[in-house]
């Protein structure tokens, strides 16, 4: 347990923090999960509604990374990684 009132403080905040970045990581790799399950029903049968579709989750995915790095809960070169790899994959799949 904390021995001042000061060191008590600190680790409220960082509970607090550990739950903010936790939701964070969950959203996005649910947004990552929603990309590749659309990306592959794409694959299967590439559609322009499909593929419509697949960019819609891209952009959400890419917001979510984004603002994830501005909060300070992923590194930015974590961030620009996960992007290159949603962006590999569609690139794999389009040519």
């Amino acid at each position: 347990m904390a021995n001042s009132r000061s060191a008590l403080k600190r680790v409220l905040v960082a509970e607090r923090n550990r739950l903010r970045n936790k939701s964070y990581k969950s959203a996005l790799r649910t947004l990552m999960k929603k990309y590749f399950t659309t990306l592959d029903k794409y694959k299967a049968e590439p559609s322009e509604e499909l593929k419509k579709e697949v960019l819609d989750s891209m952009s959400a995915a890419y917001q979510k990374i984004d603002k994830a790095v501005k909060r300070g809960v992923l590194h930015r070169n974590n961030g620009a990684r996960q992007k290159s790899r949603l962006a590999k994959q569609l690139n794999s799949v389009t040519q």
